[in-house]
């Protein structure tokens, strides 16, 4: 059963089984990994129910973030075990004056932080980056505004991007949009990806799956990264690979 189906009503139901949406497309083998907006500013610093987590963190999913965290976990270390390329994704620290901010819908915009030693922007230090990982810096939804990753899979031939994060209705749908415009397969790892509101992420899911990426368990990716060999972005992205002992 899929996370969205209780969201359905039986027209919907009828009319996807007619229409043909959905269908899966193949794994692809050069994939890259994006972890997508995983800060403290969507999880609050520690795990709570997002109630809770709202008061500090006005952006924050809460719990649900914190659930994500293990399947992120998981699909980084399939991917690094492979020596794939991850990218990952955060915004900008405010300016005092609040320029270049946006147009965001929320009273509390430009709230600034107020738990002492994490960032809103700060990457949760259970899924860090590690030093060969590359960090994009975004101002808007989609990651791929105004920076550089369409030329990074570019360079590195990549024939798929694997994307989890947050928040699901919002940057990790825009993002994954702009992936299919480019002519990017993407894949979504279910339950590697989180929202603060439940409707929103089953349905947001639910969209992406019927037109525009294959959204799958974490389990069936990370099956398929740990079958990749692990030399094929050596000289790129990847450290070089060590020479076996004779």
């Amino acid at each position: 059963m899929a996370v969205w189906d209780k969201f359905l009503t039986e027209t919907d139901k009828s009319v996807l089984a007619v229409s043909g949406h959905g269908m899966n497309l193949e794994l692809g083998s050069r994939p890259a990994l994006l972890v997508i907006d995983v800060s403290y500013a969507f999880t609050g610093h520690v795990d709570e129910p997002i109630t809770e987590s709202v008061r500090t963190w006005y952006n924050s999913c809460g719990s649900y973030g914190w659930a994500a965290i293990p399947y992120i976990r998981q699909l980084l270390e399939a991917a690094r075990s492979r020596n794939l390329p991850i990218f990952y994704s955060t915004g900008y620290d405010p300016r005092p004056d609040g320029f270049g901010e946006g147009l965001w819908r929320t009273v509390r915009q430009g709230e600034p932080p107020s738990v002492p030693g994490y960032g809103p922007q700060e990457i949760v230090r259970e899924v860090a980056p590690q030093e060969r990982d590359i960090v994009l810096h975004k101002r808007a939804p989609s990651v791929f505004f105004d920076t550089a990753l369409k030329t990074y899979l570019r360079d590195l031939d990549a024939d798929c991007l694997i994307v989890c994060g947050t928040t699901t209705c919002g940057c990790v749908r825009a993002t994954v949009v702009d992936a299919f415009s480019y002519g990017i397969n993407t894949v979504v790892a279910e339950e590697a990806c989180f929202d603060r509101f439940e409707s929103s992420h089953a349905m947001a899911l639910f969209d992406m799956n019927a037109k525009y990426a294959d959204v799958l368990p974490t389990s069936t990716i990370v099956k398929h990264l740990s079958g990749l060999p692990s030399d094929q972005f050596t000289g790129k992205i990847a450290p070089a690979m060590a020479e076996e002992p004779a």
